[in-house]
């Protein structure tokens, strides 16, 4: 079978198209125009029934909630943030403007944070950030003990977990924030958008503020049960006037879009898990290819695969993604590509960017493949002989007649 376009989503379900077509003839695209139940609105409700927080807050994307999380925790001027090394210049970018200083953390072979790494860093830092980079889930228990006994707030970057549990429980809702994306290459897509979730009642009123609720427009924000909870209301108050507005919000449209696929989301989770295991063990008997294991307490809900090149050097590697490209798939080394937006060299605007070594050697051999969830098996095949295939040309090849 010919191989399948990796990069295409999933078509928007129809019954999406009936609201949006409400809306573009009414006009009614801002989130505050309606007195009640805007599709934004009805989305936060539903987002946070879904992931069993308190409250949710759509904005316009997972970078405008990181930034919004981290002016909310009010912490002083060039205050330190703690970050994998291994996470996209997003999540760097959000400290930056939220006047705040990145202090990276050193990334194991498996994609996730080196634990001795952090427990050296994490007395000079005021708050952490774990990305769960491509959907690989850190050591959230080892890490929520060491920031709990510490006093420092966790804010989850899960832009690539919606789906993922840790012991069962949702990734986004072990933190203070958990934080979410709704662009194309997740399983769910509004092209553009975010959103962020939280029990805090006083952390999540100071972020709605700032994302642009104006005036008494928080009024409109509703929590998980549907109204206002007594908490929420006090800190609304409390906060009117005293924050400024950065205007990061979502739109009606994209909330038209996002709601009719919540309700895939347990099928995408079950399809996109099944399909990245049945390529992993396809891919791991090869000597030169390994897909790092799940954590014992991590199901995951993942929309690409990646895996380490093992015993390859860097001309091998090159080789190996022209063998790929040449056969039709393009495969990412994620420290190999130029000016990946993921390899935390490029990120110059870093005011003296450290070295990581662990986390470079990782990032010259791992690759990275799309594979959406709405592949079949013959299609998953295509994928992992491809894969199979250009790592022989390279590694072994056929001997000349």
């Amino acid at each position: 079978m010919s191989l399948p376009d990796v990069y295409s989503a999933e078509p928007i379900p129809a019954s999406a198209r009936e609201e949006v077509e409400r809306l573009l003839q009414t006009g009614d695209l801002f989130r505050y125009t309606a007195p009640e139940d805007a599709p934004v609105a009805l989305l936060e409700a539903e987002f946070a029934e879904l992931l069993g927080s308190k409250y949710a807050l759509a904005v316009s994307s997972c970078s405008a909630a990181l930034f919004l999380s981290l002016k909310s925790l009010d912490l002083p001027r060039d205050s330190k943030v703690l970050i994998p090394g291994f996470t996209f210049a997003a999540v760097p970018s959000s400290i930056a403007h939220a006047d705040l200083s990145p202090v990276l953390c050193e990334v194991g072979e498996n994609y996730r944070i080196d634990m001795n790494d952090f427990a050296k860093k994490i007395d000079d830092v005021q708050a952490v950030i774990i990305s769960h980079m491509r959907g690989h889930t850190s050591d959230m228990d080892a890490i929520m003990a060491i920031c709990d006994e510490k006093g420092i707030p966790v804010i989850e970057d899960a832009a690539h977990s919606l789906g993922t549990t840790w012991h069962g429980r949702n990734i986004g809702t072990i933190g203070k924030i958990g934080c979410f994306s709704f662009q194309s290459y997740k399983l769910i897509n509004a092209g553009e958008g975010g959103i962020l979730v939280s029990d805090d009642a006083d952390l999540v009123a100071r972020m709605v503020i700032m994302s642009g609720a104006y005036e008494h427009n928080w009024q409109k924000h509703k929590s998980r049960a549907g109204d206002n909870t007594e908490d929420l209301q006090n800190a609304f108050a409390k906060w009117q006037n005293q924050l400024p507005l950065y205007n990061l919000r979502l739109s009606n449209l994209s909330a038209a879009i996002i709601r009719p696929q919540l309700p895939e989301l347990a099928r995408r989770v079950r399809d996109g898990r099944a399909n990245h295991d049945y390529v992993a063990d396809q891919l791991n008997t090869s000597a030169w290819m390994s897909v790092p294991p799940k954590l014992d307490p991590e199901e995951r809900a993942p929309d690409s695969i990646q895996f380490n090149l093992v015993d390859m050097d860097d001309a091998q590697v090159a080789a190996f993604q022209s063998a790929a490209q040449s056969r039709g798939l393009k495969v990412q080394v994620f420290g190999v590509s130029q000016d990946n937006a993921r390899a935390f060299w490029n990120w110059q605007f870093i005011k003296d960017l450290p070295e990581l070594p662990q986390t470079r050697a990782m990032l010259m051999k791992a690759c990275d493949v799309r594979l959406p969830a709405r592949l079949k098996k013959p299609e998953l095949d295509a994928v992992a002989g491809t894969l199979l295939a250009a790592i022989q040309d390279v590694m072994s090849p056929a001997p000349a007649e």
